[in-house]
């Protein structure tokens, strides 16, 4: 479990497909200072999909996906070079200051808008029609692993407003309109509207 709170980004060193293993991609991603007292079998998430690290080298860390990853979340576009979102999961103990995060990525959605203003910057976004009626004003949402505010929402557009902080330390620093983002939107929504 995590909380959307991005603890920095990471660089994609290798993906190498068709692994010798049972994984159809293995992701090679250096941590920098996140790799710190990680373990083998724990849980990150990358752009907020929850994947085990197989292997650590200092701070390059190996991850190995299936195709329903790769087909249900962005993380099949990623290229070597690319930067992502990084955070490592929630200890019992630890500050809960975003929202419930899972790391299990809804759908992948579109920028269709930046719109930056002297201090925040407005992100449109499209949502995939399945997805809509989970998505709320004022309610949670997890971009690309980010916890954050939903704004407006218009049918299926969204729009969600970023701190400069919040774009400095995360992958929105080079995020541009076209660029797709995972989404997961707020499991206790999810879990309302299954009462119905």
């Amino acid at each position: 479990m995590f909380t959307g709170i991005v603890e920095g980004t990471g660089r994609i060193l290798g993906i190498k497909k068709n692994t010798d293993r049972r994984s159809a991609v293995k992701l090679t991603v250096d941590l920098g200072r996140n790799a710190k007292g990680l373990k083998i079998g724990q849980s990150v998430a990358i752009n907020g999909v929850c994947l085990t690290v197989t292997g650590i080298s200092k701070s390059k860390c190996d991850f190995e996906m299936i195709d329903e990853t790769t087909k249900k979340t962005d993380l099949g576009n990623l290229k070597v070079g690319g930067i992502v979102n990084i955070e490592r999961s929630l200890k019992v103990g630890d500050r809960m200051e975003g929202h419930f995060v899972l790391g299990h990525v809804d759908g992948v959605g579109t920028i269709t808008k930046i719109e930056k203003r002297p201090k925040e910057i407005k992100i449109w976004f499209e949502i995939p029609k399945h997805l809509s009626r989970f998505v709320v004003q004022k309610g949670s949402i997890a971009i690309d692993g980010i916890s954050l505010t939903v704004v407006d929402v218009k049918k299926n557009l969204a729009s969600v407003c970023l701190i400069p902080h919040t774009v400095e330390v995360t992958n929105f620093q080079i995020r541009k309109i076209g660029d797709k983002v995972n989404i997961e939107t707020d499991i206790l929504g999810k879990y309302l509207l299954k009462q119905e």
